[in-house]
């Protein structure tokens, strides 16, 4: 499986989300720039953290104007699997791809330690390798991780089961529902505040976050490899 890391100025999580692909899952990856128009060749996308055009503007909001949105809008209408992590889920909300904001953390403070997610849903492409109700440890490291969306979406949210992770016992940014990670309607493109990649090896304090890109890669095998 062959996966785009895309890079915008000042993303500064590529190289983490690159390592945990190729050093940790064993399979192929590349760094693709802002400006590029394609995603051609890719089975799978990944948007990762940090501060794109330093968060001017609101955070993603001109990250969302870069050439190699178009593409990744056409590729998640494919049903590749798209994964946004912190900015990049920032990002997915401007493009619309998800639904919702993430709004400044109710301490308005930056934080960076690790939390627990509960796996409210284990029947998506990302989490069909945890157990549902799975308690894991993440990274997280946001000054505006505050999910927030109105009553309607809240329902539908609730309704498709699209809430994916949520925080467990301790809320740091206070998201609306404890919610920590969304998929859309058809389940293809995932947000989440939390890094998965910065928890994909024992030596960095923990592998929770391996298994979400494993998921990732079951599925693809078991619809392009085996059939």
């Amino acid at each position: 499986m062959k996966f785009a890391v895309l890079v915008f100025p000042g993303s500064n999580c590529d190289i983490d989300m690159y390592h945990a692909i190729k050093d940790e899952l064993g399979e192929e990856v590349e760094y693709v720039w802002h400006t590029e128009t394609s995603l051609e060749g890719f089975d799978g996308a990944l948007v990762p953290g940090g501060f794109s055009y330093g968060d001017y503007l609101r955070c993603g909001a001109m990250a969302n104007q870069s050439n190699i949105m178009t593409a990744l809008k056409d590729f998640a209408a494919q049903g590749k699997p798209v994964l946004g992590v912190c900015n990049g889920f920032q990002i997915l909300t401007e493009s619309g791809l998800l639904p919702g904001a993430l709004l400044r953390n109710k301490n308005l403070k930056f934080m960076c330690r690790t939390v627990t997610l509960k796996v409210e849903n284990n029947n998506t492409l990302f989490t069909n390798q945890y157990a549902a109700g799975e308690e894991i440890q993440i990274p997280i490291a946001h000054g505006e991780g505050n999910y927030y969306c109105d009553d309607a979406t809240l329902a539908q949210l609730q309704a498709n089961n699209q809430i994916v992770f949520t925080y467990s016992g301790e809320n740091p940014n206070g998201s609306l529902e404890d919610i920590a990670g969304i998929v859309n309607e058809q389940g293809n493109v995932l947000g989440m505040m939390p890094h998965p990649e910065r928890a994909a090896n024992e030596i960095v304090g923990g592998a929770d976050g391996l298994k979400l890109f494993k998921s990732i890669v079951k599925q693809w095998r078991e619809q392009h490899v085996n059939n």
